[in-house]
């Protein structure tokens, strides 16, 4: 039985289908909902009149929060408390690193199905953490058309 499953949301329709495989599927566990916000993909300053790093982490984080409240009020609709946090790195690291920290069981995470060339030219953050995970990955793919697969 699993008792602690961690679920990588962001802000893609791909997360949104892995969290609702989760509450569905390990509804009698402890559900963390983890946000990971990589810098690099801000805008950077120009130095003259961009953002600061201080300021792109402040927006980042309002972001992060948003969409974790948004992930939120899908829990309620399946009765479910969940526990979430915002990161702040590369996606597939933090997360297999937040999984031995709090001694997460199972990891849930949305892919996009990229195959071939495209797989390997943008790597993939979901093969990543399964290859580097201390327990179970389930990774929910959604085709185009499917509400879930």
């Amino acid at each position: 039985m699993t008792h602690r499953v961690l679920v990588a949301f962001d802000e893609s329709p791909q997360s949104t289908v892995a969290l609702r495989h989760a509450l569905s599927t390990y509804d009698d566990s402890e559900i963390h909902m983890l946000h990971v916000t990589d810098l690099r993909e801000w805008p950077r300053s120009d130095g003259n009149g961009g953002l600061s790093r201080e300021e792109i982490h402040e927006l980042s984080q309002d972001a992060a929060e948003r969409l974790l409240e948004e992930a939120t009020e899908i829990a309620r609709e399946y009765d479910a408390d969940v526990t979430t946090e915002t990161a702040t790195g590369k996606a597939a690291p933090t997360i297999v690193e937040y999984a031995e920290e709090n001694d997460v069981d199972h990891i849930v995470l949305g892919s996009h199905g990229r195959r071939g060339l495209r797989r390997f030219l943008l790597g993939s953050v979901a093969e990543q953490v399964a290859r580097r995970s201390p327990g179970t990955v389930t990774i929910v793919r959604q085709e185009q058309g499917d509400e879930e697969t």
